[in-house]
């Protein structure tokens, strides 16, 4: 039976290929975004752009929409986000706060809406976008590492709020990844270590999968090319 999946960010480099992986299965996928429209189509998907994913009434109705016409809400994969490198002494304090909302409340605000459907489903399941460099923070990745580590305490809490229900919460913590922003921001770097989008899709579909269901809470590290 096809799952009714949600996607947000949907329309970048990774969520294209997370939502492609979806659709791949035969699930009904759904992509939200900040961005007007997508760069590339998605056969199928229901898309829906112009979605401030901090706006709490605009989020709403965005989830509305999606589960009248796919008929509910099994799988939240929160790909959303943003990414800043800059020193503390050189950067800018409103750089926090951008990271924070762009990372962190926009999680926080579409999975706490989206909970009562979610909990619905025999086998819901929330997949976050965590970071390999918010594990230890290095030089210039303070605002952005602040907001994915509290992607991650957030997909932690949620795991045990959500204990005894049908619901997983888990994060995945990729290296690099293999787009065209960061072969441009980074053109002299060895990209050969670099995890592809499709590999970063392969592990949230897992994940997502009705097997992996005794797993919630785990913050999944993915480095390997793919």
């Amino acid at each position: 039976m096809a799952r009714s999946i949600i996607v947000t960010g949907g329309f970048g480099v990774l969520g294209q290929a997370v939502a492609e992986a979806f659709a791949a299965l035969g699930d009904k996928v759904a992509r939200i975004d900040f961005a007007p429209q997508a760069a590339k189509p998605l056969t199928g998907a229901l898309d829906i752009g112009s979605v401030d994913l901090t706006d709490a009434d605009a989020t709403k109705a965005a989830l509305e929409q999606v589960t009248a016409a796919q008929g509910g809400l099994d799988v939240l994969v929160n790909v959303a986000g943003g990414f800043t490198w800059e020193t503390l002494e050189g950067g800018s304090i409103a750089s926090f706060s951008r990271m924070h909302a762009m990372n962190l409340l926009t999680n926080a605000t579409i999975t706490q809406l989206a909970l009562p459907e979610l909990k619905k489903s025999s086998a819901g399941r929330i997949v976050n976008i965590g970071a390999g460099g918010a594990v230890k923070g290095g030089m210039g990745m303070a605002p952005y590492a602040a907001s994915k580590s509290g992607v991650h305490r957030l997909t932690e809490a949620l795991a045990e709020e959500l204990a005894g229900t049908s619901v997983t919460a888990n994060a995945i913590l990729p290296s690099i990844i293999d787009t065209p922003t960061n072969r441009a921001d980074m053109p002299d770097a060895d990209n050969s270590t670099w995890v592809s989008p499709e590999a970063v899709a392969k592990v949230i579909v897992l994940l997502a999968s009705a097997d992996a269901g005794a797993i919630s809470g785990a913050l999944v590290p993915v480095s390997r090319g793919g």
